[in-house]
C-alpha cells in the first residue's frame, strides 16, 4: 500500500486508487508534452541554417514517472530539485501544467531567448532551482546547496528546512566529481539530501555492459547513505509470487544489461522464446508467462520500479531524514516511445507518423499538442493542488551590507606579500566594518593555514552544524585554534577543489535563493584552479557570486618546482564570464581589490572575482602610495580599474607593464635603463581583465568604462611596450593595441624548474636582465 498518500476527494483505498490513477494520467500527459516540445523544435519550427537542433526524447521519457511523482505528490515549496540535463523538457512540461510557464514558450526549446537546452536558473523563463548541463556538476550542487541553506538558517535565519533533490542519470555516476562530493566529511550528516538515479543502463553511445548497480549501491552505503533500490514494479512483483516466479526473478537479476535491452525490442512471440533462457528454470518461466496475453507480457518486462508511481511514492515516504539518501530507480530509456530500449536512442527523434501514433495512444492531438486537462477533471484538480502546494512566497532580497572602499590604514611598509595581505584585510574588516565582516564566509580545501587564513580562523571560528570539542585548546604550542561551532565563519572541506568551488557557488547564491546575502571567499592553491575550473565556471553561470583566491601562484614558488606552477590562470581569469580577475603586486593593492570585489557580491547585477596572489616577499615601500588623501583615492581608483602608473620618467622611450610578483623586476629594469640613458615608465597592471574590457568599450563592443586607458596609457606618453608577468605572455599582449605601439611580451611558456627564484626567473627569461635586453631591442 502506498504510504501517506494524500486523499483526493475522500478517504481510504478508493481515494488512494483515484489519486494513483490521476497521477498516471498526468504522467502520460507529461510524456506527451516533453516529447512534443522536442518534436516541435526539430520537425515543425523552421530551421533555415539546417544545423542540428537536438533534444533528448528518450532521456526525457525515462524520467517522466519519477518527476511526475515528485512534483505532483511529494515536493513542498521549500524543496529544491536539480534536474538531469537531458530531462529539461520534462521540467518545462511540468511547469506548464502547473501554470508556471506560458504556452508560447513550448515552441521555443533551444531557440534564441527561449527554453534552454538544459535547465538554467538564469536563462529559462520558468522556475529552475539548479542549473545543470555539465555532467556530474549539477548532480552534486544540492549537496552544497544543503550546506549553504544550513549556514544561512543557523546564522541569519530564513533558510527553511526543505529537502534537496538530485535527479541524475546512471551514466553520470562515472564522473569523479560525484565521488569526491559524497565522501567529504560534511556530507553524511545532510539528511535533507535525496538523490534519485535514473538507472536506465544506457549512456550516450551504448548499453552499459555488466551489472554495476550492486557495486554502486555499496559505495553509497559505505559513504553513510541510505540506499533504496526500486527495481521492479507491482505487476512483476505479483508475477514473482506465482509458481515459476522466483525463477523469473533470478533470470532477470543475473541478466546482463545488453540482453535485457535486446528483449525490450522483441515482439511478444520472440519474447516468449527468449525470456525463459536455458537450463532447468526455462520450463517454469515458460509456464509462468504462457497464460499472459501479448500486451501483458510486453508490459511486464517493462514494469520497473522507476515507472511505478506507487513504488516511487513509497520510496519517497521511506526516506531517512538523518542521513543522505540515494534511490536507484530502474527505468527504460525511451519508456513509452517507439524508440524505447534501443541502444542508439539517445538523440533519436520520432518521425511524424510515430508522433501521430503516440498522440492517438496517449489521447492527445498532434495538431493541438499543448492542450491542458479539462476543467473539473481529476487531473486538473491534481495539477491545481500541486501548484498551490509548491507556490513559494515572493522573495524579499536583503541588501548586502556596505563594504568600505578603503580601510584607511597607512600603506604597509617593510617586507610583505599579497597572500599575507588577504588574512590581514579580513581581520581588519571585523574591526572596521563588522556588519560586512559578519557576512563573509571563507572556504578552504584543507589549506587554511598555508594560505594565511590562520588569524581569521582564530577570530571567527570554524563552522559546524553542532559545537565540537577542541581537544587542543589547552595546548600551548597550538597556534591555530580549531573551534568548530554553528557561529563559525570558515568552512573546511577535504582536499577536492571541485567541492570547494561547488560550495562556493551555492554560498554565493543564497542572496537569490533565500534573500540572505553572503560574501563567500574560497582559497585554493593557484596551480589547482585549473582542476576546479569547470564547476567554478558553472557556479558563476548558475548565478553564484563569490571570490576565488588562488595562492601562491606561478613559477615564483621557485623551489617547489614545475609541478606547482600556474601558467594559464591569468588568462583564464580574463576569459571567465561573470567574473573580474585581479593580480595585485602590493599589500595595499590587494586590500583595495578585495574590498572592491566584496562590494560587487550578493545583488542583482553583481559579479564574482578571482584574485591571484603570491608569497613572494616584496618591499612594500616601492608601491609609493601617495600620502595626500585625494592622491591616495586616485591611486585606489586606478588600482581597482585595472592599472596605475607606478613610475613616470621625464622623457620615456619605453614603457614596462608588469603584473603581480614581477613588478620588482620591472622597477629594477627601469633603474638600469635610466642609468643607460633610456627613460622608462613603469605601469603596474592589477587587472588585465578590466583593461581588456575597457579596450573593448573604447571600440564600442561593450558598456564597460574606458577612462582608465587614457589615465594610464595617455597618447602623449605612447612608447614601445614591454610586458612581463609570472604567467603566459599573451595575457598582456593586447596592451599594445591601446595606443598601437610595438610590443615584446615576456612570461612563462614552459614547465618550471626547482631552484632559487633568481635561477628560475632567468630560466624563463622574466628576470631583470631579460627585461632590460628586451627593452633595448625595442628602443633600437
Amino acid at each position: 500500500m502506498v504510504a501517506e498518500l494524500r486523499s483526493v476527494g475522500g478517504n481510504g483505498g478508493s481515494a488512494q486508487a483515484e489519486e494513483l490513477a490521476a497521477l498516471e494520467s498526468v504522467e502520460q500527459r507529461v510524456l506527451w508534452l516533453s516529447t512534443a516540445i522536442i518534436d516541435h523544435a526539430n520537425r515543425v519550427r523552421p530551421n533555415p541554417s539546417g544545423l542540428k537542433v537536438g533534444g533528448h526524447q528518450a532521456s526525457s521519457a525515462s524520467m517522466t514517472s519519477i518527476m511526475t511523482a515528485l512534483w505532483f505528490h511529494a515536493l513542498t515549496a521549500e524543496d529544491r530539485v536539480s534536474v538531469k540535463p537531458h530531462a529539461s523538457p520534462v521540467l518545462h512540461a511540468i511547469n506548464y501544467l502547473l501554470g508556471e510557464l506560458d504556452e508560447s514558450y513550448l515552441t521555443t526549446l533551444r531557440a534564441f531567448g527561449g527554453l534552454q537546452s538544459y535547465p538554467s536558473r538564469s536563462k529559462d523563463p520558468d522556475l529552475v532551482d539548479y542549473s545543470t548541463g555539465s555532467v556530474g556538476i549539477g548532480a552534486t550542487a544540492p549537496l552544497w546547496g544543503a550546506l549553504a541553506r544550513r549556514y544561512v538558517e543557523g546564522r541569519f535565519g530564513g533558510g527553511g528546512r526543505g529537502r534537496q533533490y538530485s535527479l541524475l542519470g546512471d551514466a553520470e555516476l562515472d564522473e569523479g566529481a560525484i565521488w569526491e562530493a559524497i565522501q567529504d566529511s560534511m556530507v553524511p550528516g545532510l539528511g535533507e539530501v535525496v538523490w534519485i538515479v535514473d538507472l536506465n543502463r544506457q549512456s550516450l553511445d551504448r548499453v552499459i555492459p555488466g551489472i554495476a548497480a550492486d557495486k554502486l549501491q555499496g559505495m553509497f552505503a559505505a559513504a553513510g547513505w541510505q540506499v533504496i533500490s526500486l527495481k521492479y514494479g507491482r505487476f512483476l512483483k505479483e508475477l514473482f509470487k506465482r509458481p515459476g516466479g522466483e525463477a523469473l526473478r533470478a533470470r532477470i537479476d543475473v541478466m546482463g544489461n545488453p540482453e535485457y535491452q535486446r528483449l525490450l525490442r522483441c515482439s511478444a512471440d520472440e519474447l516468449r522464446e527468449r525470456l525463459p533462457g536455458t537450463g532447468s528454470t526455462a520450463g517454469p518461466i515458460a509456464d509462468l508467462i504462457a497464460p499472459l496475453d501479448d500486451a501483458s507480457l510486453l508490459a511486464a518486462l517493462r514494469n520497473l520500479g522507476g515507472h511505478d508511481i506507487g513504488a516511487l511514492l513509497d520510496a519517497f515516504a521511506g526516506v531517512d531524514d538523518t542521513r543522505p539518501t540515494v534511490i536507484f530507480a530502474y527505468t527504460v530509456k525511451g519508456h513509452g516511445l517507439p524508440t524505447e530500449g534501443h541502444p542508439q536512442n539517445h538523440s533519436s527523434l520520432l518521425t511524424a507518423d510515430q508522433m501521430a501514433a503516440l498522440a492517438d495512444r496517449l489521447g492527445t492531438d498532434l495538431d493541438h499538442p499543448w492542450t491542458r486537462f479539462g476543467e473539473g477533471s481529476a487531473e486538473a484538480a491534481l495539477c491545481a493542488a500541486a501548484a498551490q502546494r509548491l507556490r513559494r512566497p515572493e522573495q524579499v532580497l536583503q541588501k548586502p551590507p556596505a563594504v568600505p572602499a578603503d580601510l584607511a590604514r597607512p600603506a604597509p611598509s617593510g617586507i610583505g606579500n599579497t597572500q599575507q595581505a588577504l588574512g590581514r584585510v579580513l581581520l581588519d574588516l571585523t574591526r572596521r566594518a563588522p556588519e560586512a565582516a559578519a557576512r563573509i564566509v571563507t572556504v578552504s580545501p584543507d589549506v587554511s593555514s598555508s594560505t594565511n587564513l590562520g588569524g581569521w580562523l582564530n577570530k571567527v571560528g570554524v563552522w559546524s552544524p553542532t559545537e565540537r570539542t577542541d581537544w587542543f585548546a589547552d595546548d600551548a604550542e597550538t597556534i591555530l585554534h580549531w573551534r568548530e561551532q554553528p557561529a563559525g565563519q570558515h568552512v573546511e572541506l577535504g582536499i577536492a577543489e571541485t567541492n570547494l568551488v561547488g560550495l562556493l557557488g551555492e554560498l554565493g547564491a543564497t542572496w537569490s535563493r533565500w534573500g540572505q546575502p553572503l560574501l563567500p571567499i574560497g582559497v585554493v592553491y593557484d596551480p589547482f584552479v585549473n582542476r576546479a575550473l569547470e564547476p567554478w565556471s558553472f557556479g558563476i553561470y548558475a548565478g553564484g557570486q563569490s571570490i576565488l583566491v588562488g595562492t601562491p601562484s606561478g613559477v615564483t614558488l621557485a623551489p617547489e618546482g614545475g609541478a606547482h606552477q600556474s601558467i594559464t590562470t591569468p588568462s583564464l581569469g580574463i576569459e571567465q564570464p561573470g567574473c573580474v580577475a585581479y593580480e595585485p603586486a602590493f599589500a595595499i593593492d590587494t586590500e583595495w581589490c578585495l574590498l572592491a570585489a566584496l562590494g560587487n557580491l550578493a545583488s542583482p547585477g553583481g559579479r564574482s572575482a578571482y584574485l591571484r596572489l603570491s608569497t613572494r616577499p616584496v618591499d612594500q615601500s616601492t608601491a609609493a602610495v601617495p600620502s595626500d588623501p585625494a592622491a591616495r583615492e586616485r591611486r585606489r581608483r586606478h588600482v581597482t580599474a585595472g592599472a596605475y602608473r607606478l613610475r613616470q620618467h621625464e622623457k620615456p622611450v619605453v614603457t614596462l607593464a608588469a603584473m603581480g610578483a614581477l613588478v620588482p623586476e620591472a622597477l629594477a629594469a627601469a633603474d638600469r635603463l635610466a642609468a643607460l640613458g633610456h627613460g622608462a615608465d613603469v605601469v603596474c597592471v592589477t587587472s588585465p581583465d578590466l583593461l581588456f574590457r575597457a579596450l573593448q568599450a573604447r571600440r564600442g563592443l561593450s558598456d564597460d568604462p574606458a577612462w582608465i586607458l587614457d589615465q594610464v596609457f595617455p597618447l602623449d606618453r605612447a612608447t614601445p611596450l614591454v610586458t612581463v608577468l609570472d604567467g603566459h605572455p599573451h595575457t598582456l599582449a593586447f596592451l599594445s593595441a591601446i595606443q598601437n605601439v610595438p610590443v615584446s611580451t615576456l612570461g612563462v611558456t614552459r614547465f618550471g624548474q626547482s631552484g632559487a627564484i633568481e635561477d628560475v626567473y632567468r630560466y624563463h627569461r622574466i628576470d631583470t636582465d631579460s627585461i632590460v635586453t628586451t627593452a633595448l631591442d625595442l628602443i633600437d
